[in-house]
């Protein structure tokens, strides 16, 4: 495990939205830790170095409790929808070698064939993984894929010691030609369309000289 996801965790006495926020405006993060038969922990950790290390994927954070070094696995944000901050994370206990499933991100590499473009169709993999070894994301070659071409899940080359737990045809990627849009159409009706406008002003001008 990284030294900087050492992570200095306070028991937390005080429960319900008037004491998040106290803490929040304290700079620190509300947080409830469970699994493997454990009672919840209600936790307050730091803000800045927790919001720095959740920035990718699954992270793994090892929790300094009353001294006592506890591996947890972020399993959910709450985040403010507005000012975008961390109003709450959910945690769940990880043993060193246990297997945990996870939500992987798939990144795209290379460039597909002269006049096509990529889709991603699925933005990330379920796999099973080592608790302390989950890759922060999942890489897919498109270099030199033509027009139809597709990548299903069981085509992905898994990070070492992953195993699939999406469905095998899954459509990561579908290569594909744009549709052509004819400008010359598009802007013939934008032209029609101004050119009835323009008419109907002049229309109630004579009705109202006729007045």
């Amino acid at each position: 495990m990284d030294e900087d996801n050492k992570v200095e965790a306070n028991a937390r006495e005080t429960f319900g939205k008037g004491a998040a926020r106290k803490i929040r405006a304290a700079g620190k993060i509300p947080a409830v830790l469970y699994g493997h038969g454990t009672d919840p922990q209600h936790l307050t950790l730091p803000g800045h170095q927790v919001g720095l290390l959740i920035r990718k994927a699954n992270a793994v954070l090892d929790l300094q409790i009353s001294g006592k070094s506890q591996l947890a696995l972020v399993k959910d944000v709450q985040k403010d929808p507005v000012h975008q901050i961390i109003e709450h994370l959910d945690l769940i206990v990880i043993k060193r070698g246990e297997k945990v499933q996870v939500e992987v991100p798939v990144h795209l590499e290379g460039e597909s064939f002269a006049g096509t473009i990529a889709d991603l169709d699925a933005k990330t993999l379920s796999l099973e993984v080592e608790a302390t070894h989950i890759p922060e994301n999942i890489v897919v070659s498109i270099e030199g894929l033509e027009d139809g071409a597709q990548i299903h899940a069981k085509d992905v080359e898994l990070p070492k010691g992953a195993t699939l737990m999406s469905d095998p045809e899954t459509l990561v990627v579908l290569v594909h030609v744009p549709q052509k849009v004819d400008l010359g159409e598009e802007a013939a009706e934008a032209e029609g369309e101004e050119a009835v406008e323009a008419e109907a002003p002049a229309e109630e001008a004579t009705a109202e000289s006729a007045e």
